[in-house]
């Protein structure tokens, strides 16, 4: 798998990495370093409502509630990448990564803010009134309507196809077999199928019934994670200073080998840690502005604003406890990789119990993020047959139908054709790069709207500066 690897490594590599510190910079930059001046207001307006009906919500037409959206969201992002994916950056960048990790994620929070905003603003409704949006419906209204540019079908295809790609490629499934099967002594094959009956009951009722098991499951699942990496962290303290240093040191001058690691230089490091935080929290990459898009809301940013407190919770929060606990204990060192690394640190942190909360915390990020990516392939096949209906509706079942599918031809991959765990993530991270690329061409060119829109919401949702009550802050309002 050489040649999988290079070209990984060409694809994560200086353009990719540069495109998307580039990109966050400038909007941090043009929207006046939100995320950090506002962190408090979108902390207020996030965490501090989830349990109320939210400002916006009332009359405002949408198929999931704020907090439905954002839990699908989170549901889809949180998920292995968090606990497998985080333990691969590790395993190959060494704990410098984590570092770049954190420094993508902090400026991902307004990448992921500018393209949910504009995914609520360029969206459109179905026959049936149901609004749907996301980076093709931004491309074909922004670029083809608004700017003129012929070739937005172009882009669409190849966004769509990247994202479709991980139908096919999908690292969830195998992950959760890992996880549970090793711990339980389950066969691999067991776990998958009952895994997939599992995804055909929440999948059973579209959308909705997504964002109905998310806001019970997400919660639940992420502060269960929480406690438990917290626990092992206060009961470790006097490891804590020993691995901040090995994490900013490792970044900036690289990490010797050590025990079964093999050593990895800054260049590997950086790109590691990037390549993961964007599969983890999915900044940039496109997907989870098609499920907040589907939000009822009265102003785009306002959906926006989810958007950041998404990226905070998966990378700042879950990403860095389970990165500590793996460096606290000393699990890094073993030469393991993927969610085999992260059992083994917990399961050194507080003995057998460790193993079994963190399969069960495996299953349910899991479980989370395959329902929450059946949304996306969802509203993708209805933007690419939104004119025919019928077809639509035809495609829609065949899909429901076949989408878990895949992920059981992982797992038989990883068992029978006995395909390393490592070689399986250097797939998911091919799967990111070039839909990410897309996406983020797509709204840097479509900054100006956003920076409207922020202006906009400031001055008409938190007394900052003046706004034009004329101005309408959805595209299909705009245009009538």
């Amino acid at each position: 798998m050489a040649f999988l690897e290079t070209l990984v490594g060409w694809l994560w590599g200086l353009p990719l990495i540069v495109t998307i510190l580039g990109t966050g910079l400038y909007f941090t930059i043009a929207t006046g370093f939100f995320q950090f001046a506002k962190f408090g207001y979108i902390w207020k307006e996030t965490f501090g409502k989830l349990f109320k009906k939210h400002v916006g919500e009332e009359g405002a037409e949408g198929i999931l509630s704020p907090f439905e959206a954002v839990s699908s969201a989170i549901g889809g992002s949180v998920g292995v990448g968090n606990i497998g994916g985080v333990a691969s950056a590790i395993a190959i960048g060494g704990p410098g990564a984590v570092l770049w990790m954190w420094i993508a994620a902090l400026l991902g929070m307004v990448i992921k803010m500018a393209e949910v905003t504009l995914a609520v603003y360029y969206r459109s409704r179905d026959e049936k009134g149901n609004p749907y949006g996301g980076p093709t419906y931004y491309m074909e209204k922004g670029l083809g309507i608004e700017k003129g540019f012929k070739a937005w079908p172009v882009m669409a295809f190849i966004f769509g196809a990247g994202i479709f790609s991980t139908f096919f490629i999908t690292m969830q499934n195998y992950t959760v077999s890992e996880a549970v099967g090793n711990t339980f002594g389950i066969p691999l094959l067991a776990v998958s199928i009952a895994y997939i009956v599992l995804v055909y009951v929440i999948i059973g009722g579209g959308i909705p019934s997504l964002g109905k098991w998310a806001g019970r499951l997400v919660p639940f699942m992420t502060v269960f994670y929480v406690i438990t990496g917290l626990f092992i962290i206060i009961i470790n303290i006097g490891e804590l200073p020993s691995a901040f240093s090995q994490i900013f040191v490792g970044a900036i001058s690289g990490t010797a080998a050590v025990g079964g690691f093999a050593g990895a230089a800054v260049s590997r490091a950086l790109q590691m840690g990037m390549a993961r935080s964007v599969y983890s929290n999915e900044a940039g990459w496109g997907t989870s502005p098609m499920i907040h898009s589907t939000a009822k809301t009265d102003h785009p940013v306002r959906q926006g604003l989810w958007g950041t407190f998404e990226v905070f919770i998966d990378t700042i929060i879950v990403c860095s406890i389970t990165a500590l606990v793996i460096i606290m204990t000393g699990a890094w060192t073993s030469g393991e990789a993927g969610a085999t690394l992260t059992l083994n640190a917990f399961e050194m942190g507080i003995g057998i119990w460790g193993r079994y909360i963190i399969a069960v915390s495996v299953f349910l990020f899991g479980l989370t993020t395959t329902t929450g990516w059946y949304a996306y392939y969802e509203i993708l096949l209805r933007h690419l047959f939104r004119k025919s209906p019928e077809t639509k509706d035809k495609i829609l079942t065949i899909y429901k139908w076949t989408y878990p599918v895949p992920g059981i031809l992982m797992v038989l991959l990883a068992v029978f054709g006995e395909v390393p765990g490592a070689t399986l993530w250097l797939f998911a991270d091919f799967t990111s790069a070039i839909p990410t690329f897309v996406n983020i061409i797509a709204i840097l060119i479509l900054s100006p709207t956003f920076i409207k829109l922020v202006k906009d919401y400031k001055g008409r949702h938190m007394g900052e500066g003046h706004y034009d009550e004329n101005f309408r802050v959805f595209y299909e309002e705009a245009k009538k």
